[in-house]
């Protein structure tokens, strides 16, 4: 996790549609338009769902809520803060414990080539990724959910991205 990530999903994306207990937090965009920051899309083409994944074990910092933790960690980073020493509400925590990457997937079951995706995620975010594939997320939310949150998201995608 980079804090150059984070400042172009403010920067590109604007704040996220959702933040979740689990960690998770989540932007919507139209593939086929280009709205402005923090605009969700006008729903009339595919929609591109970035999801930035919590880290393995994320709990929330304590006096912090889960909806306050993004615009907390994003000011402390334009404020000069270092990414491992972050004051969260009541604990000093590193970026790291927060969010471990970014994933981009069309929604709502459309398909999309994993260049053509990976080629319109680089353009939206201006960062290109570094893996894309076909996942069955179904499987990752098993173990991930049987595991009680204590694995790696990113691990568990880029172990079905592997040949």
């Amino acid at each position: 996790m980079r804090p150059a990530l984070l400042e172009a999903l403010a920067r590109r994306l604007g704040p996220p549609l959702d933040a979740y207990l689990n960690g998770s937090h989540t932007w919507h965009t139209d593939l086929d338009a280009s709205p402005a920051p923090g605009d969700p899309g006008t729903g009339g083409g595919r929609t591109l769902e970035w999801r930035l994944h919590p880290a393995p074990g994320y709990r929330v910092p304590r006096g912090i809520s889960p909806y306050d933790c993004w615009d907390a960690v994003l000011a402390q980073l334009r404020a000069g803060a270092d990414p491992d020493r972050l004051r969260l509400g009541a604990e000093t925590r590193p970026l790291r414990s927060l969010w471990e990457g970014l994933e981009c997937f069309v929604v709502f079951g459309d398909d999309l080539e994993p260049a053509q995706l990976a080629a319109a995620a680089t353009e939206r975010l201006g960062i290109p990724p570094d893996a894309c594939g076909l996942v069955d997320h179904e499987r990752v939310a098993t173990v991930w959910e049987r595991r009680r949150g204590a694995t790696s998201i990113l691990d568990l995608l880029r172990d079905q991205l592997r040949p």
